[in-house]
């Protein structure tokens, strides 16, 4: 099992797709990454050598913000959002939808499990 940014990646599937395992790395940034390795993307993980996977390694500690930075970065962002007091930042504190989507029905995600109010059924 090959371990990359503190992740353990699948052994048995394609590289392109097992890198996509890793926080902050998708399809295009899979390709681009074994584009610059010069790994076919058929070939699968468990037939990498410690060279290639020394080399993968590499490339995204160089290029890409990944796992416990890019999460710090990302909790960082709404940390300064909700310090400002701005709209995005209250709404992030108040636990609500923050890109305009209505609240009225629907939003279960951010609001949570609905609550029951007291006295409303006749």
């Amino acid at each position: 099992m090959a371990r990359i940014a503190g992740v353990n990646i699948p052994t048995n599937k394609r590289v392109v797709i097992a890198l996509q395992y890793i926080h902050g790395i998708g399809a295009t940034s899979a390709k681009d990454i074994c584009a610059k390795v010069k790994i076919p993307h058929e070939r699968r993980v468990n037939e990498l050598s410690d060279a290639e996977v020394t080399q993968i390694r590499e490339t995204i500690s160089r290029d890409c913000t990944v796992e416990g930075d890019l999460r710090r970065g990302v909790a960082m962002n709404v940390k300064r959002l909700m310090d400002l007091g701005n709209y995005r930042g209250l709404r992030h504190r108040r636990g609500l939808p923050v890109r305009g989507q209505r609240t009225h029905t629907n939003a279960r995600t951010r609001k949570g499990p609905a609550r029951a109010i007291a006295g409303k059924k006749k």
